[in-house]
């Protein structure tokens, strides 16, 4: 007997897209999520392609699309363990984290209000805190808080519960092991920015004032730990020069191999936050080949009008600070004069590479990757979004449809 039920593992943009078209064609889905609440890369940034919209115009869309629709099941702080069975069969057993906050949370924030304790907020890349119980970002689906109950100062516990009118605080709370029955498992569980530290030459964790394209989105989100101000993290001022590093990590055979599609694009979009922070900073971008696919080409246009980019053909050989100042100086070779180049700057953004968030992890039965970790479509198996190759927000989109229509095929036929 075949199981008519889709699972979808990811709740970022792809996996909430692919779960309410298939449950909207009056499918059942489970829609399992890793992380305390869906939203995934997307709501970290500040806009998102092609129209330049907070993630607010997205994600609110579809998260009115999942509380409407009862055949949706979301499962957060969710991890697949398990998967038995074939096309039109498969047993899925998923592993959930205690949340130690049951439903009865109104997200009022009192708790937050006496919680002493503190811990490094990974939303935010570790460049900000929250306190040890928090809501995962101002976005949040479902609107719950999380305790992480490693994070919490002497006493906490007792004035968290007693601040809580609603009884929602709940210590004792077990992980639990749900098992799942479909037909069809859907992979959209995205991208992760590689590691810049591995990136000896470039500085990051050494220099203050090296950051990565992820972490200058949340400088320029109006929730992020500058409220929106893009400052240097060395001493909170405004950088008058900035410098972006295309292709760090990317298109290199000793980390990833591949084009990471956006990363030109995102160092464009991000010399725009500058231009309106500050119409006369001072970007420079050192590029391989600036890649804008198909409409973006217009993109470029425009961020060559309103920003002053200095563009420099070249690779990125080494990043060295001026430890008075904390200034760095960029090196590289200007490829099309020939000439050495040694700029200085107050800030440089590293464009790093999109690596798939299942690359060196262990996975169950009967996932396929490629050596890179990208997930290989099989029968009864499909991937959409970063999962499947780095891609933008829109084609993410559209593979997360065709994605759903193929997992509805394999339930149909089985």
């Amino acid at each position: 007997m075949a199981y008519d039920k889709i699972l979808v593992v990811g709740g970022g943009i792809s996996g909430i897209t692919a779960a309410v078209e298939a449950a909207e064609m009056e499918y059942d889905v489970y829609l399992v999520e890793k992380e305390p609440s869906l939203g995934g890369r997307v709501a970290q940034l500040r806009y998102y392609f092609p129209k330049l919209c907070p993630p607010t115009c997205g994600l609110e869309m579809n998260y009115r699309r999942i509380k409407t629709n009862p055949r949706i099941t979301v499962y957060t702080m969710a991890t697949v363990k398990n998967i038995s069975g074939g096309p039109g069969n498969y047993r899925v057993t998923v592993e959930i984290a205690p949340r130690y906050v049951n439903e009865n949370c109104t997200a009022c924030g009192e708790c937050e209000k006496v919680c002493q304790g503190e811990r490094d907020n990974a939303f935010d890349f570790g460049r900000s805190k929250t306190k040890a119980i928090y809501l995962p970002h101002p976005m949040a689906f479902p609107m719950r808080y999380v305790l992480d109950k490693s994070a919490l100062a002497d006493g906490d516990l007792d004035r968290i519960m007693q601040a809580c009118k609603y009884n929602a605080i709940d210590p004792n709370m077990q992980p639990q092991t749900v098992e799942l029955e479909v037909g069809a498992i859907i992979w959209a569980t995205g991208w992760k920015p590689y590691d810049a530290r591995k990136l000896d030459n470039l500085g990051y964790g050494r220099f203050e004032n090296v950051i990565t394209n992820m972490e200058m989105e949340r400088l320029a989100s109006p929730n992020g730990p500058t409220g929106g101000k893009i400052l240097r993290p060395s001493d909170q001022t405004e950088p008058k020069t900035v410098a972006f590093v295309q292709c760090a990590g990317s298109r290199d055979e000793n980390h990833l191999p591949y084009c990471s599609y956006i990363c030109c694009l995102a160092s464009l979009k991000q010399s725009l936050y500058l231009a309106e922070q500050n119409q006369d900073t001072e970007i420079y971008i050192f590029y391989i080949d600036i890649r804008t696919p198909g409409r973006y080409e217009k993109f470029l246009r425009r961020a060559q009008e309103e920003a002053r980019i200095n563009f420099i053909k070249g690779k990125v050989a080494k990043i060295e600070e001026d430890p008075g100042s904390k200034d760095l100086i960029v090196t590289a070779e200007d490829t099309l004069s020939g000439k050495k180049v040694e700029q200085r700057v107050n800030m440089v953004v590293l464009a790093t590479g999109m690596q798939p968030s299942l690359a060196g992890m262990e996975l169950p039965a009967g996932v396929r990757v490629d050596e890179n970790g990208f997930v290989q479509i099989t029968e009864g198996m499909y991937a959409c979004g970063c999962a499947r190759m780095p891609l933008d927000v829109m084609t993410s989109n559209e593979t997360a449809t065709a994605a759903a229509l193929k997992a509805i095929q394999t339930i149909v036929r089985g």
